[in-house]
């Protein structure tokens, strides 16, 4: 993650360029990994520094700190944030990297919550301050990929199953179906990837936000327990073979209402061939895909739910998300030839441009999965 050069600008663009949040100020660095957030903290001016992580990196993060002399302000803590106390009654400021991929899977925000609900005074800031969700429909090599994979499989299957009975006169044939399912399983319902890096050309909507987070306001059970919303993209490429939505995030550093950042600084992790982070976009497929047209308006009904089986200590976060439905002209788009009986809370629908009659239910079987980090 040091590597990644929109993550270290943004966060160093922000401390450094609003450095009167951090002057004289009292400062907690939330989950603070390497130590480099804290560390411009304190290059910024700060007054004392608490950096606070439940992983052995704090013995590495304070060798760090007495190298570049920073210890006198500087306080290293191991622990989870639910559990530590700290000498200062409030702090000033709340800096974090704490996203995950597609914004809250795998990521710390509990943590950063509860820091912010018992140790952030009123007029403090939070760094990020602000958080925004996006997805946009697309296309991707993804999908012709798991299919080749899939078929190849196959073939293999097919022709160990012949080796096994000419050589050693056993039919196993029976175990097609049974291998064939996992083999689907695998291959084409896994409807869940990172991409990295992502080419733009590849989102052939218009990008919509499907969730606005307030940092310093949000709630676990409002934000990461469940939250649902409903979307509308406009196709912008003719006879497009839509068979993915991206989504991904951006973080805004703005300070607060009462104590506003001159200069707002902006993270995305939108598609960008030449400025792509670590955490790339999350792609959820569509089997098969379906063509659409441009000015056709995709409508999503987007569910979000944390698992609670993958919670791990309510620090890492794994979601189930589902893409449903599709109602079609089918004077425009083909029935797919196998159609999957299936429930779940969301569904997408794709309203032809200009089409006024009855539409008819075209089940897509996307299944139920679990995102976790790739």
């Amino acid at each position: 993650m040091l590597s990644d050069c929109v993550r270290m600008d943004s966060y160093s663009n922000a401390v450094f360029e609003n450095k009167h949040h951090f002057e004289g100020k009292a400062v907690l660095d939330v989950g603070k990994g390497s130590g480099i957030l804290a560390i411009w903290s304190a290059q910024a001016g700060a007054r004392k520094v608490y950096a606070v992580d439940a992983t052995k990196m704090v013995e590495h993060a304070s060798e760090l700190v007495k190298a570049i002399s920073v210890q006198d302000i500087f306080e290293v803590i191991e622990g989870s944030m639910e559990d530590v106390t700290f000498p200062e009654k409030v702090f000033d400021v709340i800096i974090s990297e704490w996203m995950g991929y597609f914004l809250l899977c795998e990521s710390m925000f509990d943590s950063v919550i509860c820091a912010c609900e018992c140790w952030l005074k009123p007029s403090g800031v939070m760094y990020p301050s602000h958080a925004r969700m996006w997805m946009a429909p697309g296309r991707s090599g993804l999908v012709d990929q798991k299919k080749s994979d899939y078929e190849d499989a196959m073939n293999d299957c097919r022709q160990i199953l012949k080796f096994i009975e000419s050589y050693y006169g056993v039919d196993i044939r029976v175990l097609t179906n049974p291998f064939a399912k996992e083999q689907r399983k695998y291959y084409l319902n896994v409807d869940i990837a990172v991409e990295q890096p992502s080419n733009p050309n590849q989102v052939k909507g218009t990008p919509v936000i499907i969730k606005e987070i307030d940092c310093s306001t949000g709630t676990i059970n409002g934000i990461i327990v469940y939250f649902n919303s409903s979307i509308s993209s406009s196709i912008t490429a003719e006879n497009t073979r839509h068979c993915r939505f991206a989504g991904w995030f951006d973080v805004h550093f703005r300070g607060s209402h009462e104590n506003r950042a001159p200069q707002e600084i902006e993270l995305t992790t939108a598609p960008n061939e030449d400025f792509g982070t670590h955490w790339g976009q999350q792609v959820f497929l569509l089997h098969p895909p379906v063509r659409a047209h441009q000015e056709d308006n995709l409508i999503l009904n987007f569910s979000l739910t944390r698992s609670k089986e993958n919670h791990r200590n309510g620090t890492s976060v794994v979601y189930e998300q589902v893409l449903l439905r599709m109602n079609l002209d089918p004077d425009i788009f083909p029935v797919p030839a196998k159609m999957g009986k299936f429930s779940s809370p969301c569904l997408c629908r794709l309203v032809p441009r200009g089409f006024n009659g009855a539409t008819r239910t075209v089940w897509k079987k996307v299944p139920r999965f679990a995102m976790q980090s790739m």
